[in-house]
């Protein structure tokens, strides 16, 4: 019992957990920065159907934020919260001014792949510890995420 952190989770294994979850942080940030971006300068025909699925994105987003973080602190550790540290360890990349509808949605598209995958790979490691709490989480993403890239993929077609 003396390597259990206070959750009862091997403090390893919690460490290395918490390791990932600040880098799905970093790509969650990016990610959030770069719709924020497209529903600010999207431009066309489909400005008014764009804007406000952007801005639903983005506002779910910050939510998973805000979850990822708490969760890396009931973990026993520290959040990354520093722009500069999230742009070395994302593998999700800015974005500059993307005004083109379908430019940005496949951004998103590909993000989400980003994404989902790094969220697979965590679920696999936290149920590895025993973390029910990291599994459950990456599971509820993973689920909604995959709807959007369906609905999302079909906007491309």
């Amino acid at each position: 019992m003396k390597h259990l952190n206070s959750i009862g989770l091997d403090e390893k294994k919690s460490k290395q957990l918490a390791g990932n979850l600040n880098d799905l942080l970093a790509n969650y940030s990016i990610f959030y920065q770069n719709v924020r971006g497209y529903h600010w300068s999207i431009k066309g025909n489909k400005f008014f159907e764009l804007h406000v699925k952007f801005e639903e994105l983005y506002n779910d987003l910050v939510l998973k934020i805000d979850e990822i973080a708490e969760r890396i602190l009931t973990l026993g550790h520290a959040p990354n919260h520093k722009y500069s540290d999230y742009n070395i360890i994302s593998e999700i990349t800015e974005k500059s001014e993307v005004a083109d509808g379908t430019k940005a949605v496949k951004d998103i598209v590909d993000s989400f792949k980003t994404i989902i995958t790094l969220q697979r790979q965590y679920k696999s490691g936290a149920d590895d510890a025993g973390d029910e709490g990291t599994a459950a989480l990456m599971s509820d993403y993973i689920r909604s995420q995959e709807k959007l890239v369906w609905m999302y993929s079909a906007y491309l077609k």
